[in-house]
């Protein structure tokens, strides 16, 4: 009698846990973004404005990153770069690919990575070598982005124990950036910002949160703050413009292959 009562408590949760499984792969989406960044900003000065950027070209550095986080910073200033355009489409930049050419062929590597290093411990960019960099650029002003730090955690929120299935899993996120705007010809440090992001994904998978998508959203929350003369605001996805940095780039398609050699006469009728 105790053996069949245990046979049939374990066959209906056999039953229950594949309802749920089956209802969350038919009905559930299968990955949700949930996200909140917040920000802290500096005023700008009376003698700086966001219209001056528009007639200037704008450089963009590299990412800096303390020893613990290194190789989480690449690909950061590009994707500020990207957010940019987005965000401000008539700002002219100087991408930091492009920055990078021009650094090394003024013969400036030496001293512009003398100048990150001391940035790590000063948060300052020395004047001088960042006057040599602005000239070799050919802009007055430079972006200095920074990631502070970036954690993962992986938890489950919806488990069938007597089937031992994860339904759901959660990846939960914590992202901060800096952003700071430099006056290469003075050494002026005209903006600074802040922003922490907080970032969950509910899926069937273990897809990660990506920093892509996450440093996009954080960098698009920091530059709305700039472009709108904030200095503390709350984002979330009701923010259209922000929410919609997470889309996806438009993938460049190469071109069909075109036939070689001397195409072929019609035939005759």
């Amino acid at each position: 009698m105790h053996r069949t009562t245990s046979m049939t408590m374990n066959h209906s949760a056999w039953h229950a846990g594949l309802i749920i499984l089956l209802l969350c792969l038919t009905g559930c989406p299968g990955s949700v973004y949930l996200w909140e960044v917040r920000t802290e900003s500096t005023r700008k000065p009376p003698e700086f404005s966001v219209a001056m950027l528009k007639h200037e070209r704008v450089g963009i550095l590299e990412a800096l990153t303390s020893p613990g986080l290194h190789g989480n910073e690449v690909g950061l200033a590009l994707s500020l770069k990207r957010v940019v355009e987005r965000v401000s489409p008539t700002m002219v930049l100087v991408p930091p690919l492009e920055a990078a050419s021009r650094i090394n062929r003024a013969g400036l590597t030496p001293e512009y990575t003398r100048m990150r290093m001391d940035y790590e411990q000063s948060n300052i960019l020395d004047r001088d070598p960042l006057k040599k960099v602005g000239q070799a650029l050919g802009v007055r002003y430079v972006l200095q982005p920074r990631l502070a730090a970036f954690t993962q955690t992986l938890y489950d929120r919806w488990k069938v124990p007597a089937l031992e299935i994860n339904v759901i899993r959660i990846r939960s996120s914590i992202l901060r950036l800096s952003l700071q705007i430099w006056d290469t010809e003075t050494g002026d440090l005209v903006w600074a910002s802040t922003a922490e992001g907080s970032f969950q994904e509910e899926a069937l998978t273990e897809d990660p949160v990506y920093l892509r998508e996450a440093g996009r959203i954080t960098w698009g929350s920091i530059v709305s703050d700039f472009a709108r003369d904030r200095t503390s605001s709350r984002y979330s996805p009701t923010n259209n413009l922000v929410d919609s940095l997470i889309g996806p780039d438009e993938i460049d398609e190469e071109p069909p292959n075109e036939p070689t050699g001397t195409p072929a006469a019609p035939a005759k009728k």
